[in-house]
């Protein structure tokens, strides 16, 4: 409450500095000639009667704006803008370049911040207009670029993004050749959803050229290569996944299988996960291995690999699988108290996230390149631990 009351003193407090500073030079002209204007003491009324709205737009109104009035209502639309009134902001600022009195440095302040306003109100077209001119105005050049990339991922307009991303860079010094991947990425994406299989790997290539790291861009080729048929091409992208980002190797499992088992060679898919489990203990692989081990050997052979697994590693997916694979194997009423432990494992597997955003913590049950809380890229990862991988 007491933050409220001094935000709307502002504009009087501003007034008041205008007025007593206009009377000092009133008072050389004519000592006598003073008194404050009506529509002031009228707006100390409405604040004094709790009707804030009304003495906000009559102070605002009474504030001329000239070189010393500037910073105020800059600082006015920025609070405005920050306490969800944009359209206040964004009059107070279209007032503000309207005036021919503005230095060019003024205009350009006004113009960034009425961008925000219009980026704010969901308004990004007008927003593009203004960020647009002020790219070659210092000292606005870099603000002006992040904001209009921050326009082009919302309209997922990947293309304005990537040359935007480029002039940051070399702005910056700083390398967005990651992010660049991710956005080659989502036109290869697009490119699928209109099929064109061809086009994506295009863009997936380019992808890999911006960040062999991309584990993303390994992922979509081994997806695109497997529904067309080219079954070792697949298996190709999807190795290449555990030397970019080993934490992503539970995407890549099942397709493998689905590989291995379509050129009759699932001993080979064996050994990949043996191999992986030691590198990298995971879950979703300890569960894919004993799945193969059941087929090949039975479920006393999958019980007893399970076992030992979670001894060293224990896990909530693990328990329900062991439970899963004994319950066939028991008879009542020890198989009812099986079934009671599994059910609670299925509730706590059901009820927990499976990624989580190392940046922001935002977590959920699918997979986002792009944070849906922070918009980092490539920060949202399977979760580990008990609950986890």
């Amino acid at each position: 409450m007491l933050l409220e009351s001094l935000f709307l003193l502002l504009p009087l407090a501003a007034l008041s500095g205008w007025w007593i500073g206009r009377r000092g030079r009133l008072r050389k002209q004519d000592e006598g000639a003073f008194e404050l204007p009506s529509n002031y003491l009228k707006g100390l009324n409405y604040l004094l009667n709790e009707q804030q709205d009304k003495a906000i737009e009559l102070f605002i109104q009474m504030l001329d704006v000239d070189n010393n009035t500037v910073e105020t209502h800059l600082a006015l639309g920025s609070l405005f803008r920050r306490r969800g009134e944009v359209d206040r902001a964004i009059r107070i600022h279209q007032n503000l370049i309207a005036r021919p009195t503005l230095s060019k440095e003024q205009r350009a302040v006004a113009l960034f911040e009425l961008g925000e306003d219009y980026m704010r109100a969901g308004l990004l077209d007008r927003a593009e207009t203004l960020f647009k001119e002020l790219i070659d105005t210092e000292p606005h050049t870099g603000a002006a670029l992040q904001q209009l990339l921050d326009i082009y991922q919302q309209e997922k307009d990947w293309d304005k993004a990537i040359q935007i991303s480029h002039r940051l860079e070399s702005r910056t010094g700083q390398s967005r050749r990651a992010i660049v991947a991710h956005y080659y990425c989502e036109i290869a994406e697009q490119a699928c959803r209109q099929g064109e299989p061809a086009k994506a790997l295009k863009y997936l290539k380019r992808a890999l050229v911006e960040d062999r790291q991309c584990a993303r861009a390994s992922i979509l080729e081994g997806n695109i290569e497997k529904t067309a048929g080219n079954i070792k091409a697949a298996i190709r992208a999807y190795h290449r996944v555990e030397e970019q980002d080993p934490d992503f190797l539970p995407e890549v499992i099942q397709p493998l299988i689905d590989c291995y088992k379509r050129l009759g060679r699932i001993d080979e898919m064996v050994v990949f996960l043996r191999q992986n489990l030691a590198k990298h203990p995971g879950i979703s692989l300890m569960l894919a291995l004993s799945e193969l081990i059941r087929q090949e050997k039975g479920n006393e052979e999958a019980v007893e690999f399970i076992t030992e697994y979670l001894k060293q590693r224990p896990s909530v997916r693990g328990m329900d699988r062991l439970l899963d694979l004994n319950l066939s194997n028991v008879k009542e009423p020890v198989r009812e108290k099986l079934q009671v432990l599994k059910d609670v494992a299925e509730q706590l597997i059901a009820n927990k996230p499976v990624y989580e955003c190392c940046h922001c913590g935002f977590a959920g049950k699918k997979l986002h390149w792009q944070c849906p809380g922070c918009k980092y890229w490539n920060t949202v990862k399977p979760i580990h631990g008990v609950e986890g991988e």
